[in-house]
């Protein structure tokens, strides 16, 4: 008599996907910036706007555990007021390119031929341009802030996000639900919301966490060269380029927010990394 040794794959128990360390610890250390971000709208141990020329250059003490800057402040209290800067500038650049950028991708991978290759070609011309330079460009203009840093990000990760969606969709019209779902009479428009969109979601979370990290050293360095948040806002970016000339005899004020921006960098990294090994079933297959 023959017996069944196959496991039935609808009554077999579900296998258990290990959430990687990375993705935790990521997690850890983006959720530690973000509260203090969001703490820094309550409370920061002094005001960041007073100046105080007695107290300046003073190491890390008891009173001001980072130390003071050249005019006084509290070099803590600047990296606590400067966290929400970087976070929200970061933040509202991905959103902009993911908003952008996706729709584009959608669209280019949908329609061949002439429309895929404006799209695309436009993208192109758009990457040439480095944000850095794409913010010169726009303060040339409209003069340096925070908004203007921010739409020279968010347009520089439009191009990010519309290559990654169209790659990943084009492989997916190929797929047989897709070809089912046309052969059901719907249009290129419902098959890529209903359909390609849904199964494009964890590699744009992925990508907006890596995108997340690059918008950050991109506020930074855009900052530093006075092309970020201006005056009396605090920057991390802007915090380093005038600590470079008292690096010798004061190096707390480029060590400290020089840790602020790369454990962001490093938290989101992270997150980028384990979410990828998170929902990618070939790497939870191997492990």
């Amino acid at each position: 008599m023959n017996t069944i040794t196959e496991t039935d794959p609808i009554t077999a128990p579900a296998r258990k996907i290990k959430i990687p360390l990375s993705l935790w610890i990521g997690l850890a250390l983006c959720l530690f910036t973000l509260a203090i971000g969001v703490m820094s709208f309550l409370w920061t141990p002094y005001d960041v706007e007073e100046i105080d020329i007695a107290r300046k250059l003073l190491p890390p003490s008891g009173a001001h555990p980072f130390g003071t800057d050249h005019f006084g402040r509290d070099v803590l209290s600047m990296i606590i007021v400067g966290t929400r800067n970087s976070l929200a500038v970061a933040f509202i650049a991905v959103v902009i390119g993911a908003c952008i950028g996706t729709p584009l991708g959608l669209l280019a991978a949908a329609r061949h031929g002439a429309v895929s290759e404006v799209v695309m070609r436009t993208n192109d011309l758009i990457f040439a341009f480095p944000s850095l330079l794409m913010a010169v460009m726009i303060t040339a203009v409209f003069g340096p802030g925070a908004i203007n840093a921010i739409i020279a990000i968010g347009i520089f990760n439009i191009p990010v996000f519309a290559r990654v969606t169209r790659g990943a969709a084009i492989s997916l019209w190929a797929r047989e639900f897709i070809l089912s779902a046309r052969t059901a009479g719907k249009s290129s428009f419902l098959i890529s919301v209903e359909h390609i969109l849904p199964n494009l979601f964890g590699l744009l979370v992925v990508q907006g966490a890596i995108q997340f990290a690059l918008g950050v050293v991109a506020e930074a360095g855009l900052s530093y060269v006075g092309l970020g948040a201006q005056p009396p806002m605090p920057s991390w970016g802007r915090m380093l380029a005038e600590a470079q000339t008292m690096i010798g005899f004061a190096p707390w004020l480029a060590i400290f927010p020089g840790l602020a921006i790369m454990i962001v960098v490093f938290g989101f990294g992270l997150i980028g990394d384990g979410l990828r090994d998170y929902l990618d079933p070939r790497i939870q297959q191997e492990r």
